[in-house]
């Protein structure tokens, strides 16, 4: 089975296993894990921020990166297809009481002045006031979107101007940073708070790290334990993630490789299905009439994709697939789109 639902789906390889395995741990709510803190130590600098804050999931550090900037009853501004909008459950309404507003894009991709025109300031007892502005890059529901680095470092000088802080939902930042040619570093520089996934392209089983102020982070902390999510000996999770850091990062463009060599080939079978032009990563977007019962056959042929709705399937690339496999996988789809 090629498994092509996400790249969440990667398991350990043995090399990291044993990293694993062998890593010294400790009680990570006493502060006390010193794998975890190594982590964090790390991916701050990578950012080139004070602090940093290991978190389990993609979903709980935006929540967390939000919850700093944006008070109950204030709104954060962001894409209609951010995945903090549309997969987080509604949690930032729910949980920290934050209105969200949106705006429409091609792709999900950023136009800063757009955002910025949004943006409520000095609005008095009359309307919402803007607090927060995030941004998603890569931008998953647009495909696999990469932020033009010029429209985010616009987007955080104007939100600067504004006294409005920002966050970056970089869950698959990996991926545009070996598009851009851009370090980390840059991208921390424009944001105030950053989330990277672990779990996703750099094939860790588990995490995420929120970057930031110490004081952002010393927060977090506390509304992290608040929400349920201290963990005790995370060090045997975060010495995966070192690995993933340390083996994973610069390998991560081969997965943009076979996202192409699986869309040539839906195309080849299915001429003009797919935007070609727009495979600039590891997501392929599928318009598919009937898209649950394609993904149906699909899987009965040997290919596991998602199904984002009636007419919209997904699929994404990763370290557990060669570009042979998504060639075929492909060549599958392309198939099942054009009826043969």
């Amino acid at each position: 089975m090629t498994d092509l639902r996400s790249d969440t789906v990667t398991r350990p390889s043995a090399g990291m296993l044993a990293a694993m395995a062998a890593a010294p741990v400790g009680d990570d709510v006493y502060g006390e894990d010193p794998t975890v803190a190594e982590l964090e130590r790390r991916v701050a600098e990578l950012f080139g921020k004070e602090d940093a804050l290991f978190c389990a999931t993609g979903s709980l550090a935006n929540q967390l990166g939000v919850w700093l900037h944006t008070p109950p009853g204030r709104e954060v501004l962001c894409d209609a297809q951010a995945h903090i909008a549309r997969a987080e459950m509604g949690a930032h309404g729910a949980i920290a009481g934050v209105t969200m507003r949106t705006w429409g894009s091609e792709h999900g991709r950023l136009v800063a002045d757009e955002a910025l025109a949004m943006a409520a300031v000095d609005c008095g007892p009359y309307l919402v006031e803007t607090a927060c502005i995030e941004v998603e890059d890569t931008h998953n529901f647009g495909g696999g979107t990469v932020q033009d680095f010029g429209e985010l470092a616009k987007l955080s000088d104007g939100a600067r101007a504004l006294g409005i802080a920002t966050h970056l939902d970089g869950a698959r930042l990996a991926n545009a940073a070996a598009v851009t040619g851009r370090t980390f570093g840059e991208y921390g520089a424009l944001f105030d708070t950053v989330s990277l996934c672990l779990s996703k392209g750099l094939g860790a089983p588990i995490g995420s790290v929120l970057v930031g102020s110490a004081e952002q982070m010393t927060l977090a902390r506390v509304q992290r334990k608040r929400m349920g999510a201290g963990w005790r000996q995370a060090g045997v999770l975060a010495a995966a993630a070192l690995y993933a850091l340390d083996h994973n990062l610069s390998r991560i463009a081969d997965d943009h490789v076979a996202a192409r060599a699986l869309a040539e080939a839906i195309d080849e079978a299915a001429p003009g299905v797919v935007d070609l032009p727009g495979v600039v990563t590891n997501i392929v977007l599928i318009p598919a009439d009937g898209a649950p019962a394609v993904a149906a056959r699909l899987k009965d042929a040997g290919v596991l994709v998602s199904v984002l709705g009636p007419k919209a399937l997904r699929v994404v690339t990763h370290l557990d697939v060669t570009v042979d496999e998504c060639t075929e996988a492909g060549r599958l789809i392309g198939q099942a789109l054009a009826g043969s």
